[in-house]
């Protein structure tokens, strides 16, 4: 959970009053049309059948997506790159088909010693050379920029939906296969938008080859006649025949060796982002676990999630071995078969040895463009995983968004209030996902300048009802209503800092030079860390060098530097000292002494800080408000205390 200044929202949740955009929003309108229909689970099909079909899904959801690249809402260079890879694979082809040629001539040349002839062709060599290695570089360019820029869009897209609403936050509260989705987005998505690039190209490629270079070989080759019992047998286009019966012997092969290559190179993914996200928690909670001394119990945690990578691993090696035995075989045979079969031509005087080293090399690309499946099946089983991985997580967004279009489970609204009130919760119930109440019925209003603690004991949904009003938590039924124009600043028990530097984490949300660092400074030293002045620009992991209490400082100046108008504090003084606790709440409502607070708090001193205390008590069916009462004099008299210990200092 982290600090967060929100605006307002109406009644549809859209967010009204200009908030500012992020950058990943400029791509959110490839996603404007509603999430595709979810896929149902049929009885009828076996569990097996079920899993083929949810694959089948997924696949059908990520293009979905994808293909919106080419859309007009994509990229405008997306068309202009994609009809230019195009028309330099065809010209590629082209110069292939002069190299072979060229095959032909140099070597019909040199067998009748022709020097003028081989002179000739020595020079024609080197443009051709020049120039099928200038198209292949430029082929190589297009297509890694429109990698590149197919990755980017979707990126944005994934990202901007993923942000949404607070997405990112809920996906952490709902059931589905969506872990890990910085994974996901990071890795998942290049694999997912470089090989289809990769893939297309090569289909193309290896299509335009095999439908040249076979009409060459149907040329040269001819019939071949052999005697056999007596009789003579003639097999027209023998070299075209033999070229595709030895293609369909190999993929055949491979299909049936790598059968299970999609499902172990899946697998494999998923535990690798298993091991990256346990590695992530560990540095993120390397303090707690050096205090409890769990190095032992993370190291095995660790062994047992390796050991499954390596076992994974295992199963994708022997997979990898099956491949590669007949990709390899076939790379050492496929040469030699054409020169045998042309030897008793040649021999007989039927071809010349141009003809059969033109016939060679022609067989020998329609051999790889024919085998392009052997060769690329590893790597679209990868693809095949990644893609399935990075579209769970669309589906699991897909969820939400559906969530919030549709009444069959209801949500939160938001609104506005009508009168003075600042806050308004109407009829407001919360409840998980599932439709299980946490808070139940739920009517309170806030007038502005009111300081409301909200108590009650652990479970009983007191910092679920304070991320519902933040806007945050959407399901339940009932509405949180903000007065018009006015800003929600919430202060998590864990405050975020990001990286960079402090002056940054001072800033954040916004960005770090939207104050002087006079303001800075001085914001930081009415919360007690003036010490820390000299460094805000210093680039630290001040994540890890500063306390739990440092931090819940510096969230409070960030408050005095935002200046919100309603402040929501969830346990935001729990590791501060009941002095220091003190001291952030008089500086707050001594800077701000019109601003709005809602606390989630424990500890009873805080009563002295605030106006109004509600009371959650827990219950079946849903935690219900029991009290609601008025603090005033208690403050007064807590007042007086501290003022005549600070006389007595």
């Amino acid at each position: 959970m982290t600090d967060a200044t929100l605006k307002p929202k109406s009644v549809d949740g859209t967010e009204e009053h200009g908030a500012e955009k992020s950058r990943p929003e400029k791509a959110s309108t490839v996603e404007a049309a509603p999430p595709p229909d979810a896929i149902e689970p049929n009885p009828d099909l076996t569990p097996e059948e079920a899993e083929q079909a949810r694959k089948r899904y997924l696949l059908r959801r990520f293009w979905i997506s994808a293909r919106r690249y080419w859309s007009s809402s994509g990229d405008r260079l997306a068309w202009p790159c994609s009809i230019g890879l195009l028309a330099m694979i065809c010209m590629n082809v082209g110069f292939q088909y002069g190299i072979n040629r060229w095959n032909r001539g140099i070597f019909d040349a040199i067998e009748r010693h022709d020097a003028g002839t081989v002179y000739y062709l020595s020079a024609v060599f080197v443009p051709l050379v020049l120039g099928s290695v200038a198209l292949v570089t430029a082929q190589v360019y297009v297509r890694m920029m429109i990698q590149r820029r197919w990755r980017s869009w979707l990126t944005a897209a994934v990202i901007a939906r993923w942000l949404a609403n607070g997405r990112y936050y809920q996906l952490n509260l709902i059931g589905g296969d969506h872990k890990n989705p910085e994974a996901r987005i990071s890795e998942d998505l290049r694999i997912a938008t470089e090989a289809p690039v990769d893939f297309i190209a090569g289909v193309i490629s290896a299509f335009l080859s095999a439908s040249t270079f076979i009409v060459v070989l149907w040329t040269i080759g001819g019939a071949l006649t052999l005697p056999v019992a007596g009789m003579t047998i003639t097999i027209p286009g023998f070299l075209v025949v033999t070229a595709v019966l030895y293609a369909v012997i190999t993929s055949t092969v491979i299909a049936i060796i790598g059968r299970h290559f999609v499902q172990v190179s899946e697998v494999k993914n998923q535990v690798e982002a298993e091991l990256r996200y346990t590695l992530t928690r560990v540095r993120e909670n390397g303090e707690s676990i050096a205090l409890l001394g769990g190095e032992e119990e993370e190291r095995n945690d660790l062994d047992k999630t390796f050991s499954n990578v390596l076992k994974q691993w295992a199963l994708l090696a022997r997979q990898h071995m099956r491949t590669t035995f007949v990709s390899h075989g076939s790379m050492l045979i496929a040469p030699v078969v054409p020169l045998l079969l042309c030897a008793p031509k040649f021999l007989a005087g039927g071809m010349t040895l141009g003809e059969v080293m033109q016939a060679a090399s022609a067989f020998a690309i329609v051999q790889t463009a024919f085998g392009w499946l052997v060769d690329n099946y590893p790597r679209l089983a990868d693809w095949n995983a990644c893609a399935r991985r990075i579209a769970s997580l669309m589906t699991s967004l897909d969820g939400l968004e559906r969530a919030e279009q549709s009444d069959a489970l209801r949500r939160i609204k938001h609104g506005e209030t009508q009168g003075n009130a600042i806050l308004n919760l109407n009829d407001l119930s919360v409840s998980l996902d599932d439709g299980t109440a946490v808070v139940k019925e739920t009517q309170v209003e806030i007038a502005p300048g009111e300081r409301v603690l909200v108590a009650g004991e652990s479970g009983s949904g007191k910092s679920t009802l304070v991320r519902a009003i933040a806007g945050l938590w959407p399901w339940g039924h009932g509405s949180v209503d903000f007065h018009a124009d006015r800003r929600l600043f919430m202060l998590p028990q864990r405050p975020y800092i990001p990286s960079g530097t402090l002056r940054r984490a001072v800033a954040y949300p916004r960005a770090a030079d939207s104050w002087t660092a006079a303001e800075v400074k001085a914001a930081l030293a009415k919360v007690g860390l003036e010490y820390l002045n000299e460094k805000i620009e210093e680039d630290a992991p001040w994540d890890q060098i500063l306390s739990g209490g440092e931090k819940q400082r510096l969230a409070f100046a960030r408050l005095l530097l935002h200046h919100p108008d309603i402040i929501v504090l969830d346990e935001a003084t729990s590791a501060l000292d009941e002095k220091s606790q003190d001291r952030m709440m008089e500086t707050l409502i001594e800077e701000m002494p019109t601003v709005t607070i809602i606390s989630v708090a424990h500890r009873a001193e805080l009563e002295a800080f605030h106006s109004r205390k509600i009371t959650l008590e827990r219950r079946k069916g849903g935690a219900k408000l029991v009290s609601d009462i008025d603090l005033g004099p208690r403050k007064a008299r807590r007042s007086l205390i501290m003022r005549v210990l600070d006389n007595r200092r």
